[in-house]
């Protein structure tokens, strides 16, 4: 059963621009191993990396339902699989996460299914 779905549009300049302004930035918003991955990167591909794990972690916490003030950033870890898909290996729900990243030239896009075993969400 689906226990929550969030979406979030991130524009990669506002991105780019938070990581000139402070180099802490991404020290903020990645795990330590996706850190090792961003830091393997450069250009743009860097961009969309810093800018579409901050917009899945934005969809995993509107799909926890608590928005990123009660999930905090390192608490949701997204790495890839052996075929490049991005797979939510950390995270605080009990059930399964699925996530979704998809890149325009200005734009990331990303999506989160949380899905539960059991009755539905007592809170709708």
């Amino acid at each position: 059963m689906i226990y929550g779905i969030g979406v979030d549009v991130t524009d990669l300049a506002r991105i780019q621009a938070a990581q000139k302004k402070n180099s802490g930035f991404a020290v903020k918003i990645l795990t330590p191993t996706e850190l090792a991955n961003y830091q393997q990167l450069d250009g743009r591909r860097a961009v969309e990396y810093l800018s579409g794990r901050f917009s899945a972690k934005e969809s995993y916490s509107k799909a926890f339902g608590t928005g990123l003030g009660k999930v905090a950033l390192q608490d949701v870890e997204i790495l890839n699989n052996e075929l490049g898909k991005p797979i939510l290996t950390k995270h605080p729900f009990s059930g399964q996460a699925f996530v979704s990243i998809s890149h325009s030239e200005t734009l990331v896009f990303t999506e989160v299914i949380l899905e539960k075993e059991g009755p539905e969400r007592d809170d709708r």
